[in-house]
């Protein structure tokens, strides 16, 4: 049976699949449960913020498996390319008075019943679909180099080669002015198109660069800074075969996902992603046989953890910190057989630079304690 948010939902596009990711999803799986379908048309998305306040676009039980269409903010940046009838009515929909005070597009919220907040939300993710072959990096002036690069902003249009699953740029061009406006649209006839990295070409790992739970707060919460609840972490490995589990703030806990990206290096450090429209499929599950106070991620092979602060130092803290409570209340080690492993086995890295809350992922190999 097919559970639908709305009638008429346009077909899935192409499956672009990096070959040793597993996302391939049986017929048993697609059996197991009801797949609820949520489009991104303009009552189900709201652009630039969480908000404890909305009200759910979809209502599912713990277990639901569920396919959201994640849409890029950055389609206008080759609108040719990057966008079709749908992406350009939702565009056209939503003012950009309303675009605030973040800048991502999310789809959701998404309400699980009997989630409450105390409670984690575990959401497993099965695949990552680029909706388009296209995809925009913009050197924002929110990069870590702006001043360097003459305070001079530039977008870069790759294309994705789904027999390779690997993307190359098409052309780059200079921005005519900042790049203020969400969503903006560009006609890049009028632009002075230059080829671009010829010859280089960069693997594709599609993920989610922001999605997670509503904060308990009242209000608008800015999607730009990554949190407790989730939000903008910017880290690639949130793709398909990865479980997120967040904190839940809220009842129902308003789950949302957006930022879609192709590809991203640790650090993000011009200021964005390959950032492409994504169709992404996962479950969802209530889980209360565990805490945590971050949003832990959990692949095949690692458990990897999240530190956020303005401050790279303290966020360093905060991760090691969140290490040393996976290691100890969850993995039964003692403070200083956790300290020594970690220094010896756990991996401190910059997840992105560019976000505010900078933040900085911590991981340890599930092989290390013999079972995972």
């Amino acid at each position: 049976m097919i559970a639908t948010a709305r009638r008429g939902a346009p077909a899935e596009a192409h499956v672009c699949r990096p070959p040793n990711s597993p996302v391939a999803v049986s017929a048993e799986l697609h059996r197991a449960a009801a797949l609820h379908e949520l489009p991104a048309w303009p009552g189900n998305v709201h652009w630039g913020y969480f908000d404890a306040g909305l009200t759910p676009a979809l209502r599912v039980k713990s277990g639901a498996l569920i396919r959201a269409e994640a849409i890029t903010h950055h389609a206008g940046d080759a609108p040719h390319l990057l966008m079709d009838d749908d992406i350009r009515a939702l565009y056209a929909a939503i003012p950009e008075y309303d675009r605030a005070p973040g800048v991502h597009i999310l789809t959701g919220p998404i309400y699980v019943e009997d989630a409450l907040p105390g409670d984690m939300l575990e959401v497993h993710y099965l695949e990552m679909v680029p909706r388009l072959p296209y995809g925009s990096n913009l050197a924002a002036h929110w990069g870590h180099l702006y001043t360097e690069m003459a305070q001079r902003e530039r977008i870069t249009i790759y294309q994705v080669d789904t027999r390779t699953n690997l993307a190359t740029a098409l052309f780059a061009y200079d921005v005519a002015e900042k790049y203020v406006t969400p969503g903006r649209i560009t006609d890049c006839s009028q632009c002075n198109c230059a080829p671009a990295l010829k010859g280089v070409r960069v693997p594709v790992r599609p993920h989610l660069g922001t999605a997670g739970v509503a904060p308990d707060v009242t209000g608008r919460v800015s999607s730009i800074p990554p949190g407790r609840h989730g939000g903008n972490i910017d880290n690639w490995r949130i793709g398909a075969g990865a479980t997120m589990y967040y904190p839940v703030q809220v009842p129902g806990a308003l789950f949302s996902v957006g930022d879609p990206h192709v590809s991203q290096g640790d650090g993000e450090i011009s200021g964005t992603a390959i950032e492409a429209s994504l169709n992404v499929l996962f479950r969802v599950r209530v889980r209360r046989d565990f805490r945590f106070p971050s949003p832990l991620l959990e692949t095949p092979l690692y458990w990897i953890v999240h530190g956020f602060d303005a401050d790279l130092n303290v966020a360093m803290r905060q991760a090691s910190l969140d290490m040393m409570a996976l290691l100890t209340e969850h993995r039964g080690l003692s403070r200083d057989d956790a300290y020594s492993l970690m220094s010896v086995a756990a991996d401190f890295a910059v997840t992105q630079v560019v976000d505010g809350q900078q933040g900085i992922h911590a991981r340890i190999a599930r092989g290390v304690f013999g079972g995972g």
